[in-house]
C-alpha cells in the first residue's frame, strides 16, 4: 500500500497507542500465572498479537475484545513438537526462547520477514547453561530449545539487545529457585526496568544491583493489569508538532513518569528549542526557533527516525550518537535513514557511532517518493517529516506501521489542519 502525506499545520489532541512493550510482557506474565487476568488499554498490533499467538501455543488461553485481553494462564504443552511464529517482534521471538524454556517439551521459535535475518546469538549460550538444550540457524531464527530450565546464576552479554535480558528474567522467576543474572554492557537498560515493573504487577520480583538482577523465583498470580501509553509511537506525535504546529498539538495517554527509554524524547525535544508545556498525562507541543542540537541515542535507538524528523526542520546540523544499534533493527535504520531522506533533499549522513543531519531551517523538505523498506518506524517518520514538506511525499509500503500502531495514519489525520 502506497501512503502520501501533504504539507499541512497540526492541532488538536491525539492519544499515545497503548505500548507494545508492557503489552508483551504483561501477556508472558499472565501466562505463566495461575489464573485468570484482564488486561486494559490492550496494544493490538502485529508485535503484540504474535505475542498472544506464541503464548496459545505454549497453553495459555487469550481472548481479545476491543477494551481487554483476557488470559487464562498455565504453561503445558503436549508431548511433541510445539511450533510457534513470532511474526516480526524482535521482543516476542528473544523474549518468548526463554519462557519456552519452562516446558520439557521441544518447542521451535519461527520468525517472519526481516527478523529471520536479525540475530538471535544471545539466547543459546545463557540458555545451556541454565540445563536448557538450545540451537539456533548460525545465530539466526528459529530458536529451537527443550527445557526445562533451571535456577541459578548467568551471565548474559545485553550489548545488543534488553529484550533476552527481559525474558530470561521472567523465566527464571518460574524455574523453582532463586538466580542471579549477570549483565554485561546492558543496552536499554529503561526496559528491563519496565520488565521489573510488569512482574510485581503479577506477583514476582527482580532487582537489578548494578550489573546483577536477583530473581526471587516467587510465582506469578493472575492480576489486572492496564497497559501504558507508549513513547515510541508519541515521540513521533510530538515532533509533529515541532516540525508542523503553532503549540496547540496536545498527545497525552502517558506516563510522565514511565521506565519507557523513549521518554527522552522530551529532551531532544526541548535541546531542539520546541516549545513544551507539560499536561496532564502529556506534553502541549510548539514548534519555536528550532536549532541543530546533538543528542545521544543509545539507549533509545528507535527514537533515531523521528529525531531525523525533528532535525530536518532544524536551522544547522544535529549530531546523534548511538547509532550503531540501528543496523541490527527492522532494516538498516542508518542507510534507510540516510537513503530515503536524501530522496527529499534531506542531507543525512552516517559514520560510526554517529549520524549526522544537516537541517533545512527556512527551507522545505522536497516532495517525492519514499520507501518504508517495510520498516514501521520509517514510514513514520517519513510522514511526519512531510508535513513541513514543500509538496506530498508517497511512502511504499506504508501499511508497516501495524507492527506497532495500526491507527497511525488515522491519528494523524485527525490532527492535520
Amino acid at each position: 500500500m502506497k501512503r502520501s502525506v501533504s504539507p499541512s499545520m497540526v492541532a488538536g489532541r491525539v492519544v499515545a497507542p497503548p505500548s507494545k512493550s508492557a503489552m508483551q510482557r504483561a501477556v508472558a506474565c499472565a501466562a505463566m500465572a495461575d489464573g485468570v487476568s484482564t488486561i486494559t488499554n490492550p496494544s493490538l498490533c502485529a508485535d503484540a498479537i504474535a505475542a498472544y499467538r506464541v503464548a496459545e501455543a505454549l497453553g495459555a488461553s487469550v481472548t481479545r475484545y476491543d477494551d481487554r485481553v483476557v488470559v487464562r494462564g498455565g504453561l503445558s504443552a503436549a508431548p511433541g513438537i510445539v511450533v510457534a511464529s513470532c511474526g516480526e517482534s524482535g521482543l516476542c521471538l528473544r523474549m518468548f526462547s526463554a519462557i519456552a524454556a519452562l516446558l520439557p517439551v521441544d518447542v521451535e521459535l519461527r520468525a517472519e520477514g526481516s527478523l529471520a535475518s536479525r540475530s538471535v546469538a544471545m539466547v543459546a549460550d545463557a540458555l545451556e547453561a541454565l540445563g536448557v538444550r538450545c540451537s539456533t540457524s548460525g545465530g539466526l531464527p528459529p530458536v529451537r530449545l527443550r527445557g526445562p530450565l533451571r535456577p541459578g546464576r548467568v551471565r548474559v552479554d545485553g550489548s545488543a539487545s534488553s529484550q533476552f535480558v527481559t525474558g530470561l528474567v521472567m523465566a527464571l522467576a518460574m524455574a523453582g529457585g532463586e538466580s542471579t543474572v549477570s549483565v554485561e554492557r546492558l543496552a536499554s537498560g529503561g526496559y528491563v526496568e519496565l520488565t521489573f515493573e510488569v512482574m510485581r504487577a503479577f506477583g514476582a520480583e527482580a532487582e537489578r544491583d548494578g550489573t546483577e538482577i536477583r530473581i526471587a523465583g516467587t510465582p506469578y498470580r493472575a492480576a489486572e493489569y492496564e497497559v501504558e501509553g507508549d513513547w515510541s509511537g508519541a515521540a513521533f506525535m510530538l515532533v509533529a508538532g515541532a516540525v508542523a504546529g503553532r503549540g496547540d498539538l496536545e498527545v497525552v495517554g502517558l506516563r510522565h513518569g514511565s521506565s519507557q527509554p523513549d521518554r527522552a524524547i522530551v529532551t531532544a525535544l526541548e535541546a531542539a528549542g520546541a516549545e513544551l508545556e507539560r499536561v496532564p498525562g502529556g506534553y502541549r507541543v510548539g514548534g519555536g526557533a528550532l536549532l541543530g542540537f546533538d543528542f545521544d541515542a543509545t539507549d533509545c535507538p528507535d527514537l533515531f527516525p523521528p529525531l531525523v524528523a525533528l532535525a530536518s526542520r532544524c536551522r544547522g546540523t544535529s549530531r546523534l550518537t548511538g547509532a550503531a544499534r540501528l543496523r541490527g533493527k527492522e532494516s538498516d535504520r542508518a542507510a534507510a535513514l540516510s537513503e530515503e531522506f536524501g530522496r527529499l533533499g534531506l542531507e543525512v549522513a552516517a559514520s560510526g557511532d554517529e549520524l549526522t543531519v544537516v537541517g533545512l531551517g527556512d527551507g522545505r523538505l522536497g516532495a517525492g517518493t519514499v520507501s518504508s523498506r517495510g520498516d514501521h518506524r520509517i514510514a513514520m517518520a517519513a510522514a511526519v517529516a512531510a508535513l513541513a514538506g514543500s509538496g506530498p511525499v508517497a511512502i511504499d509500503a506504508a501499511e508497516c506501521v501495524s507492527k506497532s500502531w495500526p491507527g497511525f495514519y488515522g491519528a494523524l489525520d485527525s490532527i492535520r489542519a
